[in-house]
């Protein structure tokens, strides 16, 4: 069977509701939804876009959008890969890989210094596609930022 044609989308307001669903849906099957989960899953514009950040999306033909990630600025050439999921139904056919992708390269366009993402040790699948594409694991990255989700015991930088 061959895999559907992935396509990268930008923001815009119509998909924030897609945001929303697709991290909750992730987070809440492993966690429980912390308050800065809701804060930025409510609020993207407010809370990654008009700060300098970004979000994409990723759409599978056939299928629609299924996956989604952001970029949060969190100072001067520093990004935070976040909020990255793809629904349950769709995993499997490289969504996320591809979205990945897509993010770092543009976290380069964003002028990003330092890429860094904050996870947990339960998202094995999700830590080796970040090592797999040049993230290594960081103390420091864990020590300046780990402290912003009770879930978070794993922190990487992108070295490319």
């Amino acid at each position: 069977m061959p895999t559907p044609t992935l396509t990268i989308l930008p923001f815009t307001d119509d998909l924030a509701g897609a945001f929303h669903a697709i991290n909750a849906q992730w987070i809440e099957t492993m966690f429980t939804l912390e308050p800065t989960d809701r804060e930025v899953l409510e609020h993207p514009r407010a809370r990654i876009i008009d700060p300098g950040g970004d979000i994409h999306f990723v759409a599978a033909e056939g299928l629609g959008v299924v996956g989604t990630c952001a970029l949060q600025k969190t100072g001067e050439g520093r990004f935070e890969l976040t909020k990255m999921g793809v629904l349950e139904s769709a995993r499997g056919r490289k969504a996320g890989e591809c979205l990945l992708h897509a993010m770092i390269a543009r976290a380069a366009e964003l002028g990003a210094d330092t890429l860094y993402l904050l996870t947990s040790s339960r998202c094995a699948a999700a830590i080796h596609l970040y090592e797999k594409a040049g993230f290594v694991h960081d103390a420091d990255i864990l020590r300046d930022y780990g402290a912003r989700y009770a879930r978070c015991d794993v922190a990487m930088r992108y070295r490319g």
